[in-house]
Formats: structure tokens, sequence, C-alpha cells
């Protein structure tokens, strides 16, 4: 690690860091709409999204900081395990093909601007809509503390995260500094700030590791190299390894597969589909979106390059932003360390805004104001995101950063709880409401005791997120077990509940609604301001 603040790469790192902050300053003036004040436009952009800016929105919010610092950090750490996320984000398109249409159909139909809000409509219940919403903040708080915890990385390795015995508030400062911007644009521009600034980010991690992956093998003598230190150091170890060892494949599998599910329960997610303009931007979205797939393997390589160049980190965040100081040129460094740094900012301001939605429209106006005017709404959605990143700086201050994955890990384990009550309503009402919400409870006790019960060489508890699955003996993905423990509770509830004849509820949309095209009869078309040109 080189010694004090290279000036150099933190110049060009504060510049990009400058320029987007402006943007998102400027977000709030790019087309603009007439009536600023609902959560429409505050916290959907007006669903006025083509298919290049829903493109660039979706890269943006679910290829995170997290991707970027944790990713390769696991397989740096512990080999071919930590490529465990590029399954699961290909299998994650064609689900997305099959049940977000329909969402996106429903949602503008009857103007639901949550999971939670289509939850209620679909099923008559406040309770199940509420556990929905707070399972969704819960969910969203550790991972909006990742992209933080990516920010941080970045800063330690330019030299201003200071040394271990400053004082924590001059250590903390520069992250201070990141989350007060990353507050303010979001406070004022809502979901047009991160989709203008998506543009930048994407656009810079790209080029990072187009860069990256040619430059750094050149440098190491090539791939055989890379990999035939990457196979020394795990068979040394006797851990890990290129491909992962028999007993980890069921975690690999389950990891995947379970992590797949979770992805498009999480509220930033579904933000970013309900943005666009109409259920064919949603579908195209699933055909092209898979390229930040091919990258993210690409960017998976960066672990074994990381061991090639003999980076030797206690804190495995730092392993790529320290291969990046130790392998660029200075200048090319800043490049990259801004493209962590935005790709930090961008999904922690969706996630902000996805997280106060669910505040504001079910509990606030559910629970506590039920007749809120959308001024009071927006206003009310506004300080939760304020709220929200602040309790997300909370977690990153005053918890273990080393091991990032299990943030973002756990959040997972909790956001799938809520599968069955989203996916499922979006093709049947079979499931009963109470049943639904039985499961849920299962699924969550489930899922947080057993993580509470994981130990790590850093922590005694909420370790990792694997645990032995019951009934097979095999270690596996907690939440995955959860979900079918959810699942199973769900359906037997509801048999007893229907042969009770317990009350159902009742269903505010119609089959057709699941499958209207904007400027359907009440699917009204929202176009942005003449203006404002073209969205695609």
């Amino acid at each position: 690690m080189k010694d004090g603040v290279n000036g150099v790469a933190l110049a060009v790192f504060i510049l990009f860091f400058v320029a987007v902050t402006v943007m998102g300053f400027l977000a709030s003036r790019w087309r603009r709409a007439e009536n600023e004040h609902s959560l429409d436009e505050w916290g959907l952009g007006g669903r006025s999204f083509g298919t290049w800016i829903t493109w660039f929105l979706l890269g943006g919010d679910l290829y995170t900081a997290y991707t970027f610092v944790a990713v390769p950090a696991a397989i740096y750490a512990a080999g071919a395990a930590g490529f465990f996320a590029v399954p699961y984000t290909i299998l994650i398109y064609p689900m997305m093909f099959v049940f977000l249409p329909r969402l996106w159909s429903v949602s503008h139909k009857h103007g639901y601007v949550t999971t939670s809000d289509f939850v209620r409509g679909r099923f008559g219940s406040k309770s199940l809509s509420l556990a929905v919403a707070v399972t969704g903040i819960l969910a969203t708080m550790p991972y909006i503390a990742l992209q933080l915890v990516g920010i941080q990385a970045v800063l330690d390795v330019l030299g201003v995260g200071g040394g271990e015995n400053t004082h924590w508030f001059i250590k903390d400062l520069p992250l201070l500094i990141a989350f007060g911007v990353l507050a303010a644009y979001t406070y004022s521009s809502g979901l047009r700030a991160p989709a203008l600034i998506a543009f930048v980010k994407d656009t810079l991690i790209y080029l990072v590791i187009a860069v990256a992956i040619i430059y750094i093998p050149i440098k190491l003598g090539g791939f055989d190299d890379i990999f035939a230190a990457a196979s020394d150091k795990y068979t040394e170890a006797g851990a890990g390894g290129l491909v992962p060892a028999g007993g980890s494949q069921w975690t690999y599998a389950t990891l995947a597969l379970g992590s797949a599910l979770a992805l498009f329960m999480y509220p930033h997610s579904v933000t970013a589909v309900l943005s666009s303009r109409s259920r064919d931007v949603i579908r195209r979205n699933s055909t092209i979106l898979p390229l930040y797939s091919l990258m993210l393997g690409l960017l998976g390589l960066l672990g074994f390059m990381a061991i090639a160049a003999g980076i030797k980190v206690e804190n495995g965040q730092l392993a790529i932003p320290q291969l990046f100081e130790n392998m660029f040129p200075d200048w090319f460094t800043g490049v990259a360390f801004a493209a962590i740094g935005i790709g930090a900012l961008v999904p922690a301001a969706i996630m902000s805004i996805a997280a106060a939605n669910l505040f504001t429209r079910n509990i606030y106006k559910d629970f506590l104001k039920p007749d809120a005017t959308p001024a009071q709404e927006t206003k009310v959605s506004k300080l939760v995101s304020l709220l929200v990143k602040v309790g997300a700086l909370i977690f990153v201050l005053g918890m273990d950063k080393t091991v990032a994955i299990n943030f973002q890990l756990l959040g997972g384990i909790w956001i799938l709880q809520t599968f069955p009550a989203l996916v499922g309503g979006l093709f049947t009402r079979w499931f009963h409401r109470w049943a639904l919400l039985a499961g849920w409870a299962v699924g969550m006790i489930y899922g947080t005791v057993a993580a509470y019960g994981v130990a790590s060489p850093t922590q005694k508890h909420f370790g990792g997120s694997s645990a032995e699955i019951p009934g097979i003996g095999e270690i596996g993905y907690i939440g995955l077990t959860a979900f079918v423990l959810n699942l199973v509770v769900t359906v037997v509830l509801t048999f007893a509940l229907k042969a009770a004849k317990a009350p159902e509820g009742v269903d505010e949309t119609s089959p057709e609604d699941y499958t209207g095209e904007a400027g359907d009869p009440g699917v009204k078309v929202e176009l942005p301001p003449a203006t404002a040109g073209s969205a695609h």
C-alpha cells in the first residue's frame, strides 16, 4: 500500500464526484412535470422512462458497489464460490420477463407505488401489506450500508480514510461528506437524480472493466499465470479453489437460486421497474440486462488478479481498490475509484427512495394519516429518505465491515419471505391472506435465528448466510430454506383456512388489470413533458 494520500487519484475522484453531484441537483429540472408534488413524480420519475433510461437505471440499481467491491473480494478470499453472483444474475431475467410486466400493468392501472400497495389491493389485508413494507425497509437498510462500505473502501485506499488511531470523526469525515451530498440531491431531485447519474456510473464501470481485463493480465504475465497463482494460494490454504469443493456445491446452488428469487423482491428493483413507461420497456430490458452479467463475470476475475498481483490486505473489501492503485497509473486509479464511488451513490439513492415510499404509502398513509394529500406524501417520503440513509450510516459506523457481503445476504434472507405474497399474488388469489402472513412470520423467524447462529472468524453472530438444511444434512442458503418453510406453512394453512371458510378479504383488481398496456382503457399514458423529447 502506498504511503499517504494519492493526490492525482484523489483529484480525479473528486472531479467526477463533483460532476455527478451537479448532475444530481440539475436532475430536478430534467423532464420536469407540471405536478412535482406527488410520489409518482418524486419517487417514480413520472413513470415515464423509456428503454435506455430504464436499462441504465436498473443496471445502476442492481449492479452496485457491492458488486464491484464485495464479489471480487469474496473470490479473492474463497475462490470460485464467490462466482455464485454470476449464475444468479442469469437466472433473474427470465423470471423478470414473466412476472414484472404483470406487476407494471396492475400498478399502472391502480396507481400502486410500492409492492405493499399491490399486496393490500390484491388480498384486502393491511396487516400483510404492513409486513411486506417493514420487511422491505429492513432488508434495504443493510443494502444501503453496503454502498457506503464501498465508498469507504475507496477512501481508505486513497489515503483519506485516516489510520487506526485517528479520531473516529476525522476518520469518517470523507464518508460523512459523501453521505451528505447523496442525501441532499436525492431529497431535491428524487428518482430523476440516480436515473441521470446512472449514465455516468455505468459508462465508467464498463470502461474500467474493459481496461482492467486487458491491461492487468498483460502486466501479470497473462491469464495462465493468474489462474496458476490463484490455484496455488487456495491449495495452500486448504479451502476454496478454482472449482467449489464437493461439500460446498449445495451452498453454491442454493445461494445462487435464493439470491435470484430475492433480487426483484427488493423495493429498489421494483421502483426502477415501475418508473418505466410501458410493459414493452420491461420486456426489452429483460433481454438486454444480461450484458451486465457478462460484465459481472469479468469483474469476478479481478479477485484472481488480486492474488496473482500479491495483494495482501486484512480487510478483503480493500483487495480490488488496492489492486487498482498498484496496477493502474494514478490518473486512471482515480477514474476506477470514481466508478466504484458513483456505483455506490446511484443504488443508495434509489434504495432510500424505495424505502421512503414504502414507509409513506404503507405505514404513514395506511395507519397514521389516511387522508394525506399527494403533496404531504411526497414531503414525508423526502424526510424518510434522509432518515433511512442516517440509519444505514449508523449501521456502517457501528458494525464490523470486514464481511460486507453478509449485510446484503441477511437482507436477502428477509426480503425473500415476501415472494409468495407478491409473485404468488400476481398469478393467483388462491393463497389465503392469513396463511401468507403466517408463512412470512415463520420464514422471517427461522431465517433470522439461523443467521444469528452462524459464526465467522470476525463475528460471533450473523457471520454468514449458510447453515445446515433440516432433513437433508447439506449446508445451504438460509434464505432458501426459510422460503421453503414459508411456502409449506402458507399452503397448509390456506387449505385449513379455506375449509374453515375464513374471510378472504376484497380483491380490488380484476384479471384484465394484469395484462393492460399504456393507452388501454383505465391505463393512462403518462408521457414526459413535450419539451423533453423522446425517452428512447
